[in-house]
């Protein structure tokens, strides 16, 4: 594996290219690449692949908020995501074929744990962005330090 520009090439045979794409959103929003510096500092490092994961790491953490505070929860939260963009088999154009978000939110007092789940499934399911993916997100949430992925 090998990095091309700006952005991570792997190249495996005859396959096509795959490229990968990182970011990190901290508690305060401010979404970074892993191909350096925030958005608003480096702009000319950011793909809009990049964009495409920050935009889902907001959309999936604002969902998550928005339920949270209805019941009454005051959510503090980051994520982090990863796609790879590679041909489809099915129709041979380049797309995400694979995006994981890992989210971390912290809630005090915590809530019981069929609650969190039940949050959990709100936030994806509210969060337009993911819904609009032909793939679907992988997301790993971890609450108050428990993993309920």
């Amino acid at each position: 594996m090998g990095r091309s520009g700006r952005y991570t090439l792997v190249s495996v045979g005859t396959r096509a290219k795959i490229l990968t794409f990182d970011l990190s959103l901290d508690r305060d929003g401010v979404a970074t690449s892993s191909l350096g510096g925030n958005r608003l500092q480096n702009e000319e490092e950011w793909k809009p692949e990049h964009l495409v994961l920050t935009a889902l790491s907001r959309c999936i953490l604002k969902s998550y908020r928005h339920h949270a505070l209805r019941a009454g929860l005051e959510p503090v939260s980051s994520a982090a995501a990863h796609g790879v963009v590679t041909r489809r088999e099915e129709d041979g154009r380049f797309a995400f074929v694979e995006i994981r978000v890992d989210l971390d939110i912290t809630l005090d007092p915590p809530p019981p744990h069929e609650a969190l789940l039940a949050l959990t499934a709100k936030g994806e399911r509210d969060c337009f962005i993911g819904a609009s993916l032909t793939i679907a997100p992988d997301y790993h949430w971890t609450v108050n330090g428990e993993d309920l992925s």
